[in-house]
């Protein structure tokens, strides 16, 4: 039975020949990015700004969750969010911070009561005060912090510190158009972005290391070919197990944006962007490239020649 070979074994593209374009652009599009976060910055969602959290119940059947976002818009309380969980019967009413301190909290709190009905168990209610919130935030930032350093040291452990640079150019890379996406299109910016983010970086960081694996072994197997058709070869090899990787990513993510719902849609959104659109441009068009710039390979034909004339060296003295 033949083997499905999404990509020719004999491929050779030249993949490098685009750095010259791929570099600017990417330099461009970071600017841009950093211009729309001063100019338009996040929207930060309930999580990061505060607000009021009721957790609901339905005492019989399912909650039409359509039915209640409806109604809850009707009092005009800025934004107001629900997730549904529990097969339907449990709803998470999120509403943004109101003007007045916490009597204006407690007052929301009585109007969503009041709105409701008796229809529903209040299981939990919650306000989230703008100490929280900015607390959830700084946490937030250390943790892609934390993140992004981590890589940095398990790169350069495992490979060189070329690598682990070039790695963490890209993440960091990666991470900057992303957000920059979500200033521009306004997508909640939550717990659940902050997650998105995370794992963009863990995925564009798996994509990056299968390519620097295979960068390394060339390294060691080719001595004096040069560093640009080095890379050239090692994206082609690694380029089947993207595409499928990719497009499996792909379909899931869209699932997920078509029909998860309003609750994680700002996940999703961003996922899409961050994985889809970046994190596959970034491993093939700047960590691979950013090698070429930082030096690597350079002394691999002085190496070689070194180790044959000692071999040889060593030859003639027997």
């Amino acid at each position: 039975m033949r083997l499905l070979r999404i990509v020719p074994d004999d491929t050779r593209f030249d993949f490098m020949r685009f750095r010259r374009i791929s570099f600017p652009l990417s330099a461009l599009l970071s600017i841009l990015a950093l211009v729309a976060y001063f100019n338009f910055g996040l929207n930060l969602g309930i999580d990061f700004k505060g607000g009021t959290l009721i957790e609901v119940q339905a005492k019989s059947g399912a909650v039409d969750i359509a039915q209640m976002r409806t109604a809850l818009e009707g009092l005009h309380l800025g934004e107001v969010q629900l997730q549904e969980f529990g097969g339907g019967r449990e709803v998470l009413i999120r509403i943004a911070q109101q003007p007045g301190g916490e009597e204006a909290q407690q007052a929301v709190v009585a109007k969503v009561r009041a709105l409701l009905g008796e229809g529903l168990e209040y299981r939990r209610v919650e306000v989230v005060g703008p100490r929280v919130s900015q607390e959830l935030l700084g946490y937030g930032i250390i943790g892609i912090v934390l993140a992004i350093v981590s890589i940095l040291l398990y790169l350069w452990f495992r490979f060189e510190w070329q690598f682990a640079l070039g790695a963490m150019i890209a993440n960091v890379h990666d991470l900057v158009l992303t957000i920059g996406f979500m200033c521009v299109v306004q997508i909640d910016f939550d717990l659940t972005s902050i997650a998105a983010l995370l794992t963009i970086l863990g995925y564009s960081l798996n994509d990056t290391v299968v390519i620097y694996d295979r960068i390394r072994e060339m390294l060691r197997r080719y001595k004096r070919l040069p560093m640009a058709d080095l890379l050239n070869i090692s994206i082609n090899s690694t380029l089947s197990r993207s595409i499928i990787t990719h497009v499996t990513v792909t379909l899931a993510l869209l699932a997920l944006l078509l029909f998860g719902g309003r609750a994680i849609h700002s996940f999703t959104a961003t996922m899409m962007f961050g994985v889809v659109l970046v994190g596959t441009y970034t491993s093939v068009f700047i960590a691979a490239p950013m090698l070429i710039y930082l030096g690597v390979g350079l002394g691999r034909a002085e190496a070689s020649d070194a180790a044959e004339h000692a071999e040889a060296a060593l030859k003639r003295g027997v």
